[in-house]
């Protein structure tokens, strides 16, 4: 029999802080590992350790808190193969499903009814050479496609990447939002605006609302 337990870093109840569903109470699912080390994560608590859980113990943690939308996320979720059958069976569960994932790893046989959150990595990531390009022809208007911008280079970088695959027409909602405390926030609007980009610019929620504390 397939073993559909996971290891988990958390499970919590906060409010969304970006995507299309920002600022909705939502539950995450961090799930732990990851095989990048971008220079900007904020997630490094998720690298190691965590909790193995059975699957019907994750949805029964999920469902303690009644919640509409559920989030999983990392670390990379999809470096644990449970991860799929733990999206198929949220949804099963009637719950509006998201993924966060680094775009590094195969987004194919995601179900259908996520909406993946695809975080193309740019230069200054230092992780570029991990994108795994042929996952955009997956992608569809269900799904989210983000740029994290550590600079003027990386800016120039993702404008390219969204002409040559035509990222806005193929996808729900591309997202470009500022490296925390490493690009100036209002430079990168006034560059958005100013070339007129088909895109959502996003801060952070949860870093305005509680830092950058674990678990929110």
């Amino acid at each position: 029999m397939t073993d559909t337990s996971l290891r988990i870093t958390e499970i919590f109840y906060s409010l969304q802080g970006e995507a299309l569903t920002v600022g909705l109470p939502t539950v995450f699912v961090r799930l732990t590992g990851c095989p990048l080390r971008c220079h900007y994560c904020d997630t490094e608590y998720a690298f190691h350790g965590g909790e193995r859980m059975t699957q019907a113990s994750i949805l029964a943690q999920v469902a303690s808190y009644k919640p509409r939308y559920v989030c999983v996320t990392g670390g990379e979720p999809l470096a644990q193969p449970a991860c799929l059958p733990l999206l198929s069976v949220l949804c099963d569960a009637g719950y509006s499903v998201s993924l966060e994932t680094s775009g590094a790893l195969p987004v194919a046989d995601v179900d259908s009814r996520v909406s993946r959150v695809v975080d193309l990595k740019t230069p200054d990531s230092g992780e570029s050479a991990r994108n795994l390009w042929e996952n955009i022809d997956n992608l569809g208007p269900q799904d989210q496609v983000k740029f994290v911008i550590c600079s003027r280079r990386d800016y120039d970088w993702a404008r390219l990447q969204l002409d040559q695959y035509n990222l806005a027409a193929r996808v729900g909602q591309v997202l470009i939002s500022p490296s925390f405390g490493q690009q100036n926030a209002t430079e990168l609007a006034d560059w958005i605006v100013q070339d007129n980009l088909p895109v959502r610019f996003q801060l952070q929620l949860h870093k305005l609302l509680w830092s950058d504390e674990p678990g929110h």
